[in-house]
Parts: structure tokens; sequence; C-alpha cells
């Protein structure tokens, strides 16, 4: 059995994977640590995990007292990471972590995401930096395979990465024209409780935010423009909605060529022909949150309009899911060489 810890077990993502590796087959957890709550059982602060999750939230401070265990998910804010991972991976312990520590495998990229969102640009532990891989599974299976640390995409990079990266890696639009107009629900806030996300804020209301540098922004620009070869400045414009969880991204570019919608759908059918989450939906069919909501699934529909020589992708993933714990879990799959869908091949939650 594979032993796994989860630091940061409080918030919506450390209870999210633990829901996930309640019911895995080859998983024990192996602790629950966090800052806060400590003493308290996680189904005190979750009454749905009553009977099936009661372990107390152990003080993080003394995480390395106790057994190491084989993979840690640090549900942790950004800076966190880079002081907990140096001493897990010493200790023969692998690492998914949540924050945008580990999202960049360069110190020069690395400073760049943290001097546009504000924060410190010197990375606490550079020396895993070249080690670690970007965690979105379908780009970087090899890679996440023999990865010590894996750095879990943001929620909202998911579903745009996801909607462009077949457009992008066959050529088919100019890289000038992509844009991104993005909803999520109110989880993606987090569990902290913040004026503008407030019940009463959001209730029968929507709005966009963070129009001038969403930290997500950086690591969709820094993966498409590998896979596209050069460097790509994206418009995004992320909006909340009120719903409590899920990301619906429209995601656009003017084609270069006469690709036709088949042709364009052929090549997205191939791109994630052996992606076992990603649903490419048949044309006429509109997606919709509630075939992917509780899911690790992103379900995408493509179309081209013919008068404006436009490519339109539509992605739906669940942002505490495939944008969160479920692409923690499938990331830990990988790495230990299981079944990639193993805790993870359910349908949705409807209605």
């Amino acid at each position: 059995m594979i032993r796994a810890r989860v630091i940061g077990a409080g918030g919506y993502g450390g209870v999210g994977i633990v829901g996930l590796l309640l019911k895995h087959p080859d998983v024990q957890i192996a602790g629950l640590y966090d800052i806060a709550e400590i003493g308290k059982p996680l189904s005190a602060l979750y009454p749905h995990l009553r009977g099936f999750c009661d372990l107390e939230i152990l003080d993080i401070a003394h995480e390395g007292e106790a057994e190491p265990a084989d993979v840690a998910f640090l549900a942790t804010p950004d800076g966190a990471g880079q002081q907990l991972a140096p001493k897990l991976v010493a200790r023969g312990t692998r690492v998914v972590d949540y924050s945008g520590d580990f999202r960049f495998n360069s110190v020069e990229d690395y400073r760049e995401y943290a001097t546009r969102i504000g924060r410190n640009p010197e990375h606490g532990a550079p020396e895993l930096l070249p080690k670690s891989v970007y965690g979105l599974t379908e780009l970087h299976r090899e890679r996440i395979a023999k990865a010590p640390v894996v750095g879990n995409p943001g929620c909202f990079a998911v579903s745009i990465i996801l909607g462009f990266a077949p457009a992008l890696k066959a050529g088919l639009v100019a890289l000038e024209s992509l844009i991104a107009d993005s909803k999520t629900g109110v989880s993606g806030a987090g569990k902290t409780p913040r004026p503008q996300f407030h019940y009463p804020a959001v209730y029968d209301n929507m709005f966009a935010y963070k129009m001038t540098g969403h930290q997500h922004l950086i690591e969709v620009e820094q993966q498409l423009s590998r896979i596209a070869g050069k460097r790509i400045a994206l418009t995004f414009t992320p909006q909340v909605v009120p719903i409590c969880r899920g990301i619906l991204s429209c995601c656009y570019g003017t084609l270069v060529g006469e690709a036709s919608l088949e042709e364009v759908w052929q090549v997205y059918r191939e791109f994630y022909r052996d992606a076992r989450f990603v649903r490419m939906l048949d044309k006429g069919v509109a997606g919709q949150n509630s075939a992917v909501r509780g899911s690790n699934f992103c379900d995408l529909w493509v179309n081209v309009d013919a008068r404006t020589r436009r490519l339109t992708v539509i992605s739906h993933i669940d942002n505490l899911m495939k944008g969160q714990a479920g692409s923690a879990l499938q990331n830990m799959n990988v790495m230990f060489g299981l079944d990639e869908a193993a805790g993870l091949n359910r349908p949705g939650i409807y209605p």
C-alpha cells in the first residue's frame, strides 16, 4: 500500500484529496496535517466524512517526527511548498504540490511568476525546480512518472491549456489571436472567507476579477508557448458566477488556414486519443457544468465559424476535481505506475 500524507488537510483542496484517497484501492492515509484545527477530527470540520475519515488533524511542525510516507499532497498556499518539499524529498517522499511553487522548471521562470503576482521572487528550494514537472498529466505523463516533485496545475490553467493545446500543436491558429473567457464557481476562492466571495455578494450576481494579472495566466502562457515553440501572450478574463463548483472556459483563436470543422475535430480527437479524462463532445452536442461536476473529466466541444475563420473551444471541468484534487490523484497514479484512473473512474454528480 502507498502511504499518503495530506498537508493542509483542513482546506477544500485537502479534504478533496482525502475523499478521493479513501476510495483508492492502493493507498492508505498516513496522516493529516495543518497549522489550524489541530487535534480536531477532519470529520468535525466536514461532517460528510463521519465514519469515513475521523483522523485527527496533526500539527505540521511535527510531521518530520513521523515515519516517512511515500507521497505527500501539499494543499498549501504559495511559499509553503518551498519550505516543506526539500525536507520531504530528502526523506524519500514524493510530492504533489497544489501551489505555484513548483509549476515552473527554472529560477528565471519562477521569478517571472512571483514578480507578476507580487511575491518574493527568490525561490526557497531552487535545487528542486529543474527536477519538478508541471502536473498536467495529458501533456507530461512520461516526465511525471519519474518526478520527485509535481507542481499541480491551477484550475483555470487546466481548462484553458486542454482547450488550446491541440490547435497550437497542429499550427491551426494565429498565436497573437488567443483569447480565453473563463467562468468559475465560488469554491475556487478557497475556504478562507473574503468579502467579494461572501454569499450576499455572489448570489444572483457575476463579476470579473483579477483582470490585470491572474496567477494562472503565467503558467498558461508558459505551457502554451512550449507547445507552440514561440512565446505567447494570451488575453484572459476570469469571472465568478453564482455556483459552487465548476469552470467553463471559452477559448478563441483565428484560424491561419482553411481547416474545416471536421478536420479540426479530428485533430483534437487524435491529440487526446489516449487521454482517459478528456472527452470530445460530438458536433452539435452542447456541454454543461453538471456533466463534469464531481468528476475528473474535461469535456471539450469545438466549432469553426466559416464566416470569421474563428475557432471556438468550449472547455468544462470541475475546479475542485480536474482543476485540483482529481489532477493531484491522477498525477500520483502516474508517479507510482498505477492505473491512471484508479480512484477516479466515476461519472459526475447529477443533478
